[in-house]
């Protein structure tokens, strides 16, 4: 694993076993905590969710500015993966107070998302996949035929 997937995971694993993980704020979100709890990342985009730069977000991509090993448009891909796998719809927008009821389980399941995430950007292969516990091979599916 690499050096940013680690620190990544251990601020992640922190923030969902402190009660420190919240969604909707831009210092406490999966990218929030994985940049130390800042919000300069959210000047990359014009909407929280959103994965496409704005002149901020570009410039510093082109340039290969890199926040704690991750380029701007990766940040904003691990937002929004992380956004979506906890059921809210995007971009967020701060106008309309979001009333979702979040718990552990959505929680986990965003987090879950954003492991996922991080492993194919790293090129590695995905911690979170099971497939060859259990043998199983997922590009062929085999069909059921009966006489």
């Amino acid at each position: 694993m690499t050096t940013r997937f680690s620190e990544a995971i251990q601020k992640l694993y922190n923030a969902f076993h402190n009660k420190t993980l919240q969604p909707e704020c831009c210092k406490q979100c999966a990218v929030g905590n994985i940049l130390d709890n800042t919000d300069n990342w959210k000047h990359f985009s014009d909407s929280h969710g959103s994965t496409e730069l704005n002149y901020i977000g570009n410039v510093n991509q082109l340039v290969g500015k890199k926040f704690n090993g991750y380029s701007p448009l990766e940040l904003l891909e691990i937002e929004a993966t992380f956004l979506k796998a906890c059921g809210f719809s995007l971009p967020l927008h701060h106008s309309k107070k979001i009333s979702k009821e979040l718990n552990d389980d959505i929680l986990f399941k965003g987090l879950s998302a954003v492991v996922t995430l991080l492993c194919k950007l790293d090129g590695t292969k995905d911690v979170l996949d099971c497939s060859s516990i259990f043998n199983y091979n997922k590009k062929k599916e085999k069909t059921l035929v009966t006489a």
